[in-house]
């Protein structure tokens, strides 16, 4: 459960700092939106991106694993259509936030080892 709690807030902080960062990301609201929007990205990624990555195969092993920047961006395109508290205007800007919250996800990752 614990470990639950900290990857909504590593994906918390990502996708905060992805909207402070990329002009074509809005978050609205303070904690709570943030929270949620957390929350509902934390679950397109573990339940529609491991569908896509396998669908995408080809492309993965083509673009030595790059084509995984796309799936990322379109993941964060779908929960700012899943959740109104997200706005996502474009592919570009979605492309520049989900490899910005690869990096913040990456640097906590580090930073906070996981315990079993």
């Amino acid at each position: 459960m614990q470990n639950l709690i900290i990857r909504l807030f590593v994906n918390a902080v990502a996708l905060w700092v992805a909207a402070s960062l990329v002009g074509g990301i809005e978050l609205e609201g303070e904690f709570w939106p943030v929270v949620l929007v957390a929350a509902v990205f934390g679950l397109v990624n573990a339940l529609i991106r491991p569908f896509l990555l396998l669908l995408s195969l080809p492309l993965l092993v083509l673009t030595l694993g790059l084509f995984t920047l796309v799936v990322n961006a379109l993941m964060l395109m779908l929960t700012a259509a899943l959740v109104g508290a997200l706005t996502v205007e474009g592919f570009v800007a979605a492309l520049l936030g989900s490899i910005l919250i690869s990096i913040v996800s990456f640097l906590f990752s580090v930073l906070l080892p996981e315990k079993d």
